[in-house]
């Protein structure tokens, strides 16, 4: 399994092939296609990510110590988001998820990209998916 880093290597890698900030979405909403569907039972407002200005609905769940996510979103750009973040902490161990510095963000310039509301969107879906963590290393 990669560590963290690593997969934020090679997303930082990967948006280094687009200059336009427009392949960038075209490329997030990509990424967001290719999620996995979420189970029905999770798409209740128990999982849903306060904060977003889509609906997020994100389910997580430990195996062999290591933390997994599953998320779903209404929009397609989010969906992307969220895409990314789950593959990025999927399968690390809670300790690792909630030091996750993700600096890749930052790197990708993803932030600058989005409205207001949506960067406000991302810090709460990473903020959840940190508190994921948190639940289960105690």
């Amino acid at each position: 399994m990669k560590t963290i880093e690593e997969k934020e290597a090679e997303i930082i890698e990967s948006f280094e092939l687009f200059d336009d900030p427009m392949e960038r979405y075209e490329y997030i909403i990509e990424l967001g296609k290719k999620l996995p569907p979420l189970e029905e039972k999770y798409h209740a407002d128990d999982f849903l990510v306060k904060g977003c200005q889509s609906k997020v609905w994100l389910h997580a769940y430990e195996k062999d110590g290591n933390i997994f996510f599953e998320a779903d979103s209404n929009t397609s750009i989010t969906k992307g988001i969220i895409a990314i973040l789950a593959d990025v902490l999927s399968g690390q161990p809670a300790a690792q998820i909630s030091n996750a510095k993700l600096d890749f963000i930052d790197a990708i310039d993803l932030r600058s990209h989005l409205s207001s509301q949506r960067a406000n969107g991302l810090t709460s879906m990473i903020q959840r998916m940190k508190a994921y963590a948190a639940v289960f290393s105690s």
